[in-house]
């Protein structure tokens, strides 16, 4: 440990070089407090512990999530993991791949290393036509869990959610101000929870800014699959009818929707604006910087974890929907409509 890396750990503990020394040392006379402060500053500037302080795990926690292709679950995954190492749990990840193991196969796996609870990302519970009863039969062995990205009022749990629907609203109102009245939506299939909320928001702030009906704001959505090819073939769909601005369900749609434009001879965004949805990382340096509304990841993946240990530790959390409020960043993908 060198002096430099010494007066680091001091200053970000807020102790002296003296009492870090003592606590890296092993020596007694240090308060459990300050000692867990010194540790704690050594996770945060990326130092290991040294092998003899290292904590023994507190268990297993499984983290279930789609395919990683899209950046937003890798991004949730890490503050997961990041916070549960925090609190001395070992997270153990599992990635649902197409053809590969699903969701019950995951589960009955984490279960049998023994996990001490299980966080799902925009799993089974997020799709209203799969059979919820599955989650009641985990309650039913004992296992907590928090769901986040989707809601059934038939399955009870914590949920940790985005507003989908405010999202869509600052969006469609930021697109409205640019002058835009044919606003297209591009997303995912109907049977999902968020592409629902999605529509929902969507199609009301439409016929609040434009005035248009019920059924036109809803012919102005195309329902794809949530990747790059999604949003190219959405785009199109959209852009045939007559469309000047696409939202989109996610950034990978994004990107697909822009490559469409592009491919007509137009440009982004002096003919065509585009708004994604999630900010995944990366997303600041794409060309042009895409406008999105963000998914607040850190705030989300912090509570989720948060209520999974207290259920843990036998505090029952209330039970129900814990909604987050989404932010329109504005970067170069949109601008006002061509005259």
């Amino acid at each position: 440990m060198t002096t430099a890396r010494l007066s680091d750990i001091a200053a970000q503990a807020g102790v002296s070089e003296a009492t870090v020394s003592r606590v890296l040392n092993g020596k007694a006379n240090v308060s459990a407090t300050t000692r867990q402060t010194v540790l704690a500053a050594l996770d945060v500037l990326g130092y290991e512990r040294p092998t003899r302080l290292r904590r023994r795990s507190a268990g297993l926690i499984g983290l279930i999530t789609p395919e990683l292709s899209n950046p937003i679950f890798p991004a949730l995954a890490q503050v997961i993991e990041q916070v549960l190492s925090r609190h001395g749990y070992t997270p153990v990840l599992c990635t649902q791949t197409p053809g590969g193991s699903t969701e019950d196969e995951l589960v009955e796996m984490l279960v049998d290393r023994g996990v001490a609870g299980i966080v799902f990302v925009s799993g089974l519970h997020a799709d209203s036509t799969a059979d919820h009863d599955r989650y009641a039969r985990l309650a039913g062995r004992g296992v907590p869990f928090v769901l986040i990205n989707g809601y059934s009022e038939r399955i009870d749990a914590p949920f940790i959610s985005p507003d989908d629907r405010a999202a869509m609203w600052m969006a469609v109102q930021h697109l409205a101000e640019l002058g835009h009245e044919r606003i297209g939506l591009a997303v995912g299939q109907q049977r999902y929870v968020p592409v629902l909320r999605k529509i929902e928001g969507f199609t009301a702030a439409l016929r609040e800014v434009s005035g248009r009906t019920r059924e036109e704001a809803e012919a102005l959505v195309h329902h794809t699959l949530f990747s790059v090819e999604g949003g190219h073939a959405a785009a199109g769909a959209l852009l045939d009818k007559g469309c000047t601005a696409i939202v989109c369900g996610s950034d990978m749609m994004a990107l697909g929707a822009i490559r469409a434009v592009r491919q007509r001879g137009l440009s982004v965004p002096q003919d065509v604006s585009v708004v994604g949805f999630d900010d995944s990382p990366l997303m600041a340096f794409t060309e042009p910087p895409l406008t999105t509304v963000r998914q607040p990841v850190e705030a989300m993946a912090t509570a989720a974890v948060d209520a999974l240990l207290e259920e843990v530790g036998g505090n029952a959390v209330q039970r129900g929907e814990f909604m987050f409020q989404p932010e329109l960043v504005m970067r170069g993908s949109t601008g006002a409509r061509a005259r």
